[in-house]
């Protein structure tokens, strides 16, 4: 597995299913900017207000056209096998929820903290896992983490300014100073 934060922002994602489990991950990724459609035969739970579209239907072949991504949460192998096929042709990411062994990219357990985002993998092993582990850790952070990013983001962009590089810079003890300080 390779970790990495990914811009959601204004791509299209597919969320097929729409019980609870559905439901979360279109929050998430609506949370993330993502432009959320779902298609489920039923609907199970109230959906996320910021979802796009949702479809009450089955799966067909080419649901799949223009996709970034899809999230896979039918509880049903056989439909499963039909999407994970279109998504591997078209080659969008995909995720079946439950099923680490068939998808190309997991979801984390996450910590945000304003732009500060804590991200914990367990590579499908145990989202369970993944959760405490990320309690643990944001208990451990301090409390002003998001005021700090802003303040470095603007230190930074007055260097950018100045066509200054902030590449090679020992940010170690400014980070200390703002952390400590504000």
């Amino acid at each position: 597995m390779f970790p990495l934060a990914l811009d959601l922002a204004h791509r299209r994602v597919l969320v097929i299913g729409a019980g609870e489990v559905g439901a979360r991950k279109a929050s998430q990724l609506s949370a993330a900017g993502a432009r959320v459609d779902v298609i489920a035969s039923e609907v199970l739970v109230p959906l996320p207000v910021n979802v796009e579209s949702v479809q009450q239907r089955a799966y067909q072949v080419g649901d799949l056209e223009s996709v970034f991504l899809v999230v896979v949460a039918t509880g049903d192998d056989q439909v499963n096998d039909r999407i994970i096929e279109e998504a591997r042709e078209r080659n969008v990411l995909v995720n079946v929820v439950d099923d680490p062994r068939r998808s190309n990219f997991f979801f984390t357990a996450v910590h945000r903290d304003g732009d500060v985002i804590v991200s914990v993998s367990t590579s499908g092993a145990s989202p369970a896992l993944a959760q405490w582990v990320r309690d643990r850790v944001a208990r451990s952070l301090p409390k002003n983490l998001a005021a700090v990013a802003i303040q470095l983001r603007e230190e930074r962009a007055t260097l950018h300014a100045r066509r200054e590089s902030t590449e090679y810079r020992d940010w170690t003890a400014r980070v200390e100073d703002l952390v400590n300080g504000l």
